[in-house]
């Protein structure tokens, strides 16, 4: 045990500010694809990163609106209601000047008594977390944390000092994490770039410029369209749910993955190699309509609810996320309540199927940009596995620093 005495304090006592955002007037209608002030929803805020995929915008009447839940640089952002309440994330100066709807709460400490990075870690720690998730299931049909609830959290706090050493070695860790995670996010669109020349503009070597009409519109000549099906295997048999009970119980260093994100790490896997995972039920589309999408490699766990697909030769499990990347899928869920992409839906999938020689000189193209991706994903695994060990020990006080 750390030799510096550690204190229970509630989280209120030790914050400047803690409240949810709002939403401007008008509702989403108002939102635009670009502007002066960001508007930050429960979609991006990440467990330890917030996500720009999706960001919304407003303008500066409507940001004056909601001055009173303007974010600030270093403000530890918490999911308070839904399927995605208590992942926790921290504003970075890149973002600003930005507000926060109402599913999401703005928690800004006071840095002479709480270091806002510790807190951040504090409210990663898995113990930690399954505490805010039983908060947050307790008495109602949808989860929510309340003000009042996060006001009491309970946080055990050493000296400031103590805090800021904690915070910077995470935060090392974190830093190569979110710099392979933009190098990756960078070499991808570069991929798609690419994609989006031969196949949406085809403008590829050797196209003769000769065009035939299909349902999908003018395509080359030589080229036809098929069925989603006709270029996947589908590897959805093998999946195996696991409850968070189960989950908790089986701790251990294999990724289980959901529909959009990695949920868990058990002791055991399922799946060896690169595979693609299309979301099947809840979150399963984008705001664009494209599907939701994770490019997985090594060995990991998957529950029932994304679909596992790989590249059925000659197509590459890569050439399939790029066409996907690329389908609007809005037209094929179904779920009032639950949205959902079936199988059958998903193999009826239109998609443009080249001849073989365009494909695979196009696979040979982009084979080392994801042969890249691999690699610095599987650095990122390494790191990501040394942080989570780490993360805990540290909180939890039994490693001195």
């Amino acid at each position: 045990m750390n030799s510096d005495p550690w204190k229970t304090i509630k989280l209120a006592t030790l914050c400047n500010k803690i409240g949810s955002g709002a939403t401007p007037r008008g509702g989403k209608e108002t939102y635009h694809d670009d502007g002066p002030y960001a508007l930050i929803r429960s979609q991006n805020v990440l467990d330890f990163f917030l996500s720009k995929e999706g960001l919304a915008y407003i303008n500066k009447d409507q940001a004056m609106q909601l001055n009173n839940v303007e974010v600030k640089e270093g403000d530890i952002l918490l999911n308070i209601t839904g399927d995605s309440v208590a992942r926790v994330c921290q504003v970075s100066k890149e973002l600003l000047p930005a507000r926060v709807n109402q599913h999401v709460s703005i928690i800004r400490p006071d840095v002479s008594r709480l270091d806002p990075e510790f807190l951040k870690y504090y409210l990663l720690n898995p113990k930690f977390k399954n505490h805010m998730l039983g908060l947050a299931s307790v008495g109602g049909t949808r989860n929510a944390l309340t003000k009042g609830m996060i006001e009491d959290f309970s946080i055990q706090v050493p000296p400031l000092p103590t805090q800021n050493r904690i915070a910077e070695i995470l935060s090392a860790l974190d830093d190569k994490i979110e710099l392979n995670r933009q190098t990756n996010a960078t070499l991808e669109a570069i991929a798609q770039s690419i994609f989006k020349e031969w196949f949406v503009d085809f403008n590829f070597p050797d196209a003769t410029g000769e065009m035939v009409d299909s349902e999908l519109g003018m395509i080359p000549k030589e080229w036809r369209v098929g069925k989603l099906e006709e270029i996947i295997t589908n590897f959805d048999r093998k999946r195996v749910p696991l409850s968070s009970r189960e989950r908790e119980n089986r701790k251990g260093a294999f990724p289980y993955y959901g529909a959009a994100s990695i949920l868990d790490y058990v002791d055991d896997y399922l799946f060896d190699g690169v595979y693609l995972l299309m979301g099947e039920d809840g979150t399963v589309i984008t705001e664009d309509g494209k599907p939701v999408l994770q490019y997985v490699s090594g060995k990991f766990w998957v529950n029932n609810h994304t679909h596992v697909l790989q590249g059925k030769k000659p197509f590459s499990t890569e050439y399939v996320l790029l066409q996907l990347k690329n389908t609007n899928v809005k037209h094929i869920v179904t779920g009032a309540v639950q949205p959902k992409i079936n199988q059958g839906n998903m193999n009826e999938l239109p998609v443009v199927i080249p001849d073989e020689f365009t494909l695979l000189s196009f696979q040979d193209t982009i084979t080392p940009i994801f042969s890249n991706i691999l690699d610095t994903e599987q650095e990122t695994s390494i790191l990501t596995g040394i942080r989570n060990n780490l993360l805990p020990k540290l909180l939890n006080g039994e490693i001195e620093v």
